[in-house]
């Protein structure tokens, strides 16, 4: 199964959230692609709408494919078999570069401020999950704030990821977890474009009303 778009894919994702609806629900969405999704989730569950930054350090010879998560105050989480084959310097400078990253844009999307996530039923959104680290990252940043329970919903998910995340959280929820990943999110998607800045910008302002 192939989702038309993002927005598709967080209003089916939605449907099968519904149960959670007055539970003091916090949506967390991971930019920028996440954002699309957690809207929708939001706007349908009537929710309040924050982010969940974590950056992906992607291997230098092929960027797609994740060696590290890197979160906002530089707690990190690395497959450190591929870690320890990095360049040290490369790396180094490439992790406070990404910090950098999740702190302008937690400043630009949301003026520096966060939801208060203690006691409260936080469900993490991303459009897909494919290695998994800055998911699994997330959880553990969301994991700090001592929440009433997580759940995490994602339209995708390759089945070794997915049964993994699925011991660290209360819920996980995956639209399809192929048995053959196709490799890339995107490949889930028949349109894959990039989120903007302006866009997240504009669906946290209109999630607030």
């Amino acid at each position: 199964m192939r989702f038309e778009n993002r927005e598709e894919a967080g209003k089916k994702l939605a449907e099968k959230l519904e149960r959670f609806n007055g539970e003091g629900v916090v949506v967390l969405a991971l930019p920028r692609g996440g954002v699309v999704l957690g809207y929708e989730i939001a706007k349908h569950l009537g929710a309040p709408l924050d982010l969940i930054i974590t950056r992906k350090i992607g291997h230098p010879t092929s960027p797609e494919y994740a060696i590290c998560a890197v979160a906002e105050d530089g707690h990190m989480l690395c497959n450190e078999e591929e870690r320890s084959r990095i360049d040290k310097e490369w790396f180094n400078k490439t992790v406070a570069e990404e910090q950098e990253e999740a702190e302008r844009r937690r400043k630009l999307y949301l003026k520096g401020k966060k939801q208060n996530l203690k006691g409260k039923t936080v469900i993490i959104v991303d459009d897909g999950i494919a290695t998994g680290l800055t998911l699994r990252l997330a959880i553990e940043e969301a994991k700090h704030e001592n929440p009433a329970k997580i759940i995490v919903a994602v339209p995708v998910s390759p089945k070794d990821v997915a049964d993994e995340i699925e011991k660290s959280v209360d819920k996980f929820i995956a639209l399809q977890i192929p048995e053959v990943y196709l490799g890339a999110v995107g490949a889930y998607y028949n349109s894959f474009e990039q989120v903007s800045d302006e866009e997240v910008v504009r669906l946290l302002g209109e999630s607030r009303g």
